[in-house]
């Protein structure tokens, strides 16, 4: 009995010391709340809420870059841009988030509109963005969405822990630019475009990243393109793709 008792407090204390090591931080959410992604962001936002009281971080959300400066953005050790285009940000918010990202203040993980660099709206390219997504201008995309299967590139990658070899996605836009960024980042999966079905013989890239760190700035970051269909949070393989991505950019 005592035996199993030892055991029992080994265990606990091994517990307690796991739990301490997990340091609870903040995240902050940029997200859309219209057009016709509001509802992956709606989804987001449920899945992202359960994922922040299991897992011990807070978050908040905003819909437009109003709040951001420096001293907003310093209380976040994780910004999430969930299908927030890089243009349209206030002049403050856009100097505030370069400094974020170039002197490695928080993380970054970013979705889908995030590469939607080019004049847009009446705005200009915000070039800065540009090159951070490395060097890239999207050029187009597949309006009548389609099915692809993602193959890892990086598996020694903390991001991709747990990610299996290749997985499908059912719906996706698929952007293509006017080059790959693969020279300019660290790709960690490709979309294979012979997989797509329907078959696509215009809106194709040939050498076709979709996730991707920029290693040449200070802060941890993380681009994830699929982020059109709120159908992705009932896929374990991108779950768990956006999980490790969380944890991985938020850490110091």
């Amino acid at each position: 009995m005592k035996k199993i008792v030892l055991l029992l407090c080994v265990a606990c204390i091994g517990l307690v010391a796991w739990a301490q090591k997990i340091k609870p931080f903040k995240v902050l959410a940029l997200y859309e709340n219209g057009g016709h992604h509001v509802e992956y962001s709606k989804h987001a936002k449920v899945w992202l809420n359960q994922l922040a009281a299991k897992k011990r971080f807070a978050i908040n959300y905003i819909q437009n870059t109003d709040k951001i400066d420096s001293a907003f953005l310093a209380n976040y050790q994780l910004f999430i841009q969930l299908d927030y285009a890089p243009y349209a940000w206030k002049p403050k918010a856009a100097a505030a988030f370069e400094q974020y990202i170039n002197e490695g203040r928080g993380g970054w993980i970013g979705f889908h509109h995030a590469t939607l660099l080019g004049e847009f709206d009446g705005y200009p390219m915000w070039n800065w963005f540009s090159q951070f997504m490395g060097g890239i201008r999207w050029k187009d995309y597949i309006e009548t969405f389609a099915k692809g299967t993602v193959n890892v590139e990086d598996k020694q990658h903390p991001v991709m822990k747990g990610v299996p070899q290749s997985f499908i996605i059912q719906q996706e836009e698929w952007y293509t630019y006017d080059k790959s960024p693969g020279p300019n980042v660290h790709v960690l999966a490709s979309v294979d475009e012979a997989t797509y079905q329907p078959k696509q013989t215009k809106v194709t890239m040939g050498d076709h990243p979709i996730v991707w760190t920029n290693e040449h700035y200070k802060a941890r970051n993380v681009y994830i393109f699929m982020g059109h269909s709120p159908n992705l949070f009932n896929n374990p393989a991108y779950t768990r793709l956006f999980s490790n991505a969380i944890f991985w950019a938020a850490e110091r």
